[in-house]
């Protein structure tokens, strides 16, 4: 399917703003880059709470948590990983998503600060989110219902930081987890596969840009061997939380977050899965932009409300793809 009119649109745009391609710039530029889209998507719902804190992480490291609280009566707690590469996105960026995933959920969203490439590779950004997993399941109480679930979501690189602690949980004893939202996630380091070369997905997120964030998050390749730097190459997913993987058409990652979600389902985790046609990679956090945006919020909150009023996770038993 052709890439739908509104994202057409918004992409002619950002090409007659001109500039460097994303793999051209500093990671300082890409960010600032990153920033410039925070007045265009606008601001969020109000909360009846919004707490800046930090949690202790590794090497002394201080992570910057923001905590959406919707209400005085929150379901349950989200732990939110923002996209961008491990190298851009920020708390601002990501604050409107964040708010309107909580007024629809009725849970508490705590948005993660994490260390960035290159300077804090990998695994930096895995163990800051490890430590604000810990914080939030030993402090849900404070936000929401003591014992309302525990959730795990993100986009692109936040995807993967999800993956990677729902099967850290699972190696670590670590906290349970209820559920694990995967939006376009980074799974894998392999460049050669379909999506890859195709290039109608040569969009906002290219093949180029993509191996740049991997040089700056995992420069030693032989890292990226490890379930923690790609979790599509864990030997087993058994015992993860269920998780609900969304996929973008036309994106360099559809391979492999359709591979991950099949991997998951074969390891008899139960999944749900949508590949979102006409949709680039990123279309997810331009909520108020682009209305595939709203689609995909809309998939995200009904999978998380499910789980809320305890209902069935998985599209089917195998996790076979569902489109929209």
């Amino acid at each position: 399917m052709a890439l739908d009119s509104a994202t057409t649109a918004f992409l002619a745009q950002m090409a007659e703003a001109g500039g460097p391609a994303l793999h051209e710039m500093t990671p300082q530029e890409a960010r600032e880059m990153s920033d410039g889209f925070i007045e265009l998507v606008g601001e969020g719902p109000e909360m009846a709470r919004v707490e800046n804190i930090t949690v202790p992480s590794t090497n002394g490291h201080e992570v910057p948590v923001r905590v959406l609280v919707p209400s005085q009566a929150a379901r349950g707690v989200i732990v939110y990983l923002h996209g961008g590469g491990w190298v851009v996105g920020s708390l601002d960026g990501y604050d409107t998503l964040g708010r309107q995933l909580a007024e629809r959920t009725d849970c508490a969203v705590v948005m993660v600060d994490y260390r960035l490439a290159p300077e804090h590779k990998f695994p930096a950004a895995a163990e800051d989110s490890w430590a604000v997993l810990e914080w939030a399941a030993g402090n849900r109480g404070s936000y929401a219902a003591a014992d309302g679930p525990l959730v795990v979501a993100g986009d692109s690189a936040g995807g993967n930081l999800s993956a990677v602690l729902a099967q850290r949980t699972v190696r670590d004893a670590g906290p349970k987890i209820d559920l694990q939202v995967l939006v376009y996630p980074v799974t894998d380091d392999n460049f050669d596969n379909t999506s890859y070369r195709d290039p109608a997905n040569e969009l906002m997120l290219t093949a180029t840009s993509m191996k740049w964030f991997w040089d700056l998050y995992v420069p030693d390749t032989a890292d990226r061997a490890r379930w923690d730097a790609a979790p599509l190459k864990a030997q087993s997913l058994a015992g993860v939380a269920p998780a609900a993987v969304l996929v973008a058409e036309h994106d360099v990652l559809h391979d492999e977050g359709r591979a991950y979600a099949r991997k998951l389902a074969e390891s008899g985790v139960a999944v749900r899965e949508r590949v979102f046609d006409g949709q680039m990679h990123g279309f997810f956090q331009f909520v108020n932009v682009l209305p595939g945006a709203k689609d995909g919020m809309d998939y995200v909150v009904d999978a998380v409300n499910d789980l809320l009023d305890g209902k069935q996770i998985a599209d089917t038993p195998s996790g076979e793809e569902a489109r929209a």
